[in-house]
C-alpha cells in the first residue's frame, strides 16, 4: 500500500511538475503541431492507469529526454544495492554487536558509553558524516575521497566503497543499536531470562542463548524499518561522493524535473523497502511459531 500510495503521488504530480521541461524540449514553432511528449494533454487517471497497468511488465515509462527510464536505471541501480546491502550487513552486525555487550553490562560504563555513543552517532546527519569523512581522507590520505567510475559503470576499485559505506552505516548503527539494546532490556525481565540469571549461568551465555533468540522480532522490525533511511541517506551519500548510483540519477531527475524517472526512482527503492519487510515479517512469524 505504501508502494502504490508513493507511485500515485509521483505520477499524479505530472500534470504540474512536468510542465518546465515540456516547455523546454519543444520549440515555439511546434507547440499545438504534435501531442505533448509526455501525453500531459490527457487526462491524469488516464496516464495513471496506463503507467500502473504497464509496470508489472517492467516498463516504468519514458523519461522527459524521450529515455527508457528501465535503461536510465540499468547501470545504476545495481551499484546502489551493492552499497545499500553492505551498508546493511554491517549495520547489522554491529548493531547485534554493540548491543549485546551493551546489555551484557547493564548500568556498567560500556552500556553507558555505547548508549551515548549511538545516540550522538544518530544524531549525525549523513551530510555532515560525509563531511567529516572527507576531511579524514584527505587528511590521512589512506582512502579516495572520490568515487572514480569504471568502464564497466561501476567503481574503479573496491576501496571507493569504504567511505560512502562508513557514511552510511555510522548513523545506522547508532539508531540500530538503541533498538537492538531495547528489545534485550525488554527480555531481561521476562521470567525465564530471570531464571537464568539466577541458575548463575554466564551472563554472555545469558545474552545469547535466553535473551536475544525472543528479541529477534523486535530487532528485525526495527531494523528493516531503518531500511528506508539508509536509502534515504544513500542518495546524498552517492551525490556527495560522486558515487554512480541512483542519488546522482534522482539529483538529475529533480533538477531537471523529469517525473517519471523519479517515479521509476520511487518504485525500485519501495519495492527493495517492501522485500526487506516483508523479510522481517517472515522472520517475526517464524520466531514467534505463527502458522498461515
Amino acid at each position: 500500500m505504501a508502494l502504490l500510495f508513493g507511485c500515485t503521488v509521483t505520477v499524479a504530480s505530472e500534470s504540474s511538475f512536468s510542465q518546465a521541461p515540456t516547455a523546454r524540449i519543444c520549440w515555439p514553432s511546434c507547440a499545438g503541431a504534435r501531442p505533448p511528449p509526455l501525453g500531459l494533454d490527457r487526462p491524469v487517471w488516464e496516464r495513471f492507469w496506463d503507467w500502473m497497468t504497464a509496470l508489472p511488465t517492467g516498463d516504468l515509462g519514458t523519461s522527459a529526454r524521450g529515455q527508457k527510464v528501465t535503461d536510465l536505471l540499468s547501470d545504476p541501480f545495481p551499484n546502489t544495492l551493492v552499497l545499500g546491502a553492505t551498508a546493511f550487513v554491517l549495520t547489522v552486525l554491529a548493531s547485534l554487536a554493540l548491543g549485546c555487550w551493551a546489555a551484557s553490562r547493564p548500568g556498567g560504563l560500556a552500556d553507558r558509553l555505547i548508549g551515548h555513543a549511538s545516540t550522538a552517532a544518530f544524531a549525525v546527519p549523513e551530510f555532515v558524516a560525509v563531511g567529516l569523512l572527507l576531511v579524514l581522507s584527505l587528511w590521512t590520505g589512506w582512502l579516495p575521497a572520490v568515487t572514480l567510475t569504471g568502464a564497466d559503470g561501476t567503481p574503479a576499485d573496491w576501496t571507493m566503497l569504504i567511505m560512502p559505506v562508513l557514511a552510511l552505516v555510522i548513523p545506522q548503527t547508532g539508531w540500530n543499536t538503541r533498538i537492538v539494546r531495547g528489545a534485550l532490556a525488554d527480555q531481561a525481565r521476562t521470567p525465564h531470562v530471570e531464571a537464568a540469571c539466577l541458575d548463575g549461568l554466564p551472563v554472555h551465555r545469558v545474552v545469547l542463548r535466553h535473551a536475544l533468540p525472543g528479541a529477534v522480532p523486535a530487532i528485525a522490525t526495527g531494523i528493516a524499518t531503518s531500511t528506508g533511511m539508509l536509502l534515504g541517506g544513500a542518495v546524498v551519500v552517492e551525490t556527495l561522493f560522486n558515487y554512480p548510483g541512483i542519488g546522482s540519477v534522482l539529483a538529475a531527475a529533480v533538477a531537471g524535473r523529469d517525473t517519471p524517472l523519479i517515479a521509476g526512482v520511487v518504485v525500485c527503492a519501495g519495492a527493495v523497502i517492501s522485500l526487506v519487510l516483508l523479510a522481517a515479517d517472515l522472520i517475526r512469524d517464524r520466531t514467534l511459531g505463527v502458522r498461515p
